[in-house]
């Protein structure tokens, strides 16, 4: 069994899910805010990140899809599961695939796609062709129609039972993204966007090389990263974490079934959660009536199923169910302004 994780290590990871300071030095900065020195910070981090656990995923720059000018959709198809690894790997050669999870519903394989702007096939045509070449039985897309939350922190620190009720509020909802769409990307934006997407070597000065690729100096690399938080079209500079790794086991999707005129007071409350790490308005199909999702990160299911029953007494909704992920068949990041949709594209379309 893995060892249990360190006061001093959680604290730093909950540290690096928060921010990573976009500074020339910026472990030293974490380090004197923990009472570490710099040198301890690296070494640790690239424990977590390399060692016997693999705990930190990734350290870089997390984009807003939509302000970038991508469109996106989460889908839900119907896979006969006999078949559904077949179809999973199928979905997932599509470079704009991020997420792919089964999960114990007729609804059985659930997966993000994203297409940038200049996408010739546009999302609807994408989500119809992976629906063709996957052989689907049903898909249905799940888009966005109003944000209450997005930014996943896990809590690594004190009783993890104790933080399932925990409140707070959004880091990022959908006041942030209507700021963010004001952003207008440009030739430049994009170069500093491929760089800052990159995963954040760990050594004393890790912006160097970056402002080397990207052709500026560092101050300007890192100014510009500055104004991408103000303008709303970065979300944040941190670490993502292997969910499993960190020990929460349990991936439960809760869905709710709000009467509409429920639905803004419901999704704003939900969101307060800490343990729930998205929430979103969705449309609703006749085979698929839940409207509003609420994704909670636990150590076991029965601490997700804690939070989604905390969630419905607060509200009183008690219309809802939880969808579990059995299997996870991709997660990873979005590549922003790189050619791999277009060549994708050029491939099948």
């Amino acid at each position: 069994m893995a060892r249990s994780l360190t006061a001093s290590e959680s604290e730093l990871l909950n540290a690096v899910q928060e921010s990573v300071p976009l500074v020339e030095r910026p472990f030293e900065q974490i380090g004197d805010k923990l009472g570490l020195g710099e040198a301890e910070t690296i070494a640790t981090l690239r424990k977590l990140k390399s060692g016997e656990r693999k705990i930190i995923r990734q350290i870089s720059a997390i984009f807003d899809t939509r302000a970038l000018g991508y469109r996106s959709s989460l889908v839900a198809a119907k896979v006969d599961p006999a078949r559904i690894d077949e179809a999973a790997a199928i979905i997932n050669a599509h470079p704009g695939v991020s997420h792919n999870y089964q999960r114990n519903h007729e609804y059985n394989l659930w997966y993000t796609v994203a297409v940038p702007p200049d996408s010739k096939l546009g999302l609807e045509k994408t989500i119809d062709l992976l629906h063709r070449q996957s052989g689907a039985i049903q898909t249905r897309l799940m888009p966005t129609l109003k944000l209450f939350k997005i930014g996943v922190k896990l809590n690594l620190g004190g009783e993890e039972i104790a933080a399932r009720s925990e409140r707070s509020s959004p880091a990022f909802s959908q006041r942030d993204r209507e700021a963010a769409m004001n952003f207008r990307v440009t030739p430049e934006d994009k170069r500093m966007i491929r760089v800052l997407q990159q995963d954040l070597e760990l050594v004393e000065r890790p912006f160097d090389s970056w402002a080397e690729q990207a052709g500026v100096s560092v101050q300007t690399l890192l100014q510009t990263a500055r104004e991408y938080q103000q303008q709303k079209c970065m979300r944040r500079f941190s670490a993502v974490l292997h969910h499993r790794e960190a020990g929460f086991k349990a991936n439960g999707m809760g869905v709710w079934i709000v009467p509409a005129e429920q639905a803004e007071q419901f999704g704003e409350a939900a969101a307060t959660f800490s343990a729930v790490s998205h929430c979103y308005l969705r449309p609703t199909y006749p085979d698929w009536p839940y409207n509003i999702f609420t994704m909670v990160h636990a150590q076991d299911m029965a601490g997700c199923d804690d939070v989604l029953a905390a969630i419905s007494k607060l509200t009183g909704v008690r219309d809802y169910a939880a969808l579990y992920s059995s299997k996870e068949y991709k997660k990873v990041r979005v590549k922003y302004f790189t050619e791999e949709i277009e060549a994708w594209e050029e491939q099948y379309a």
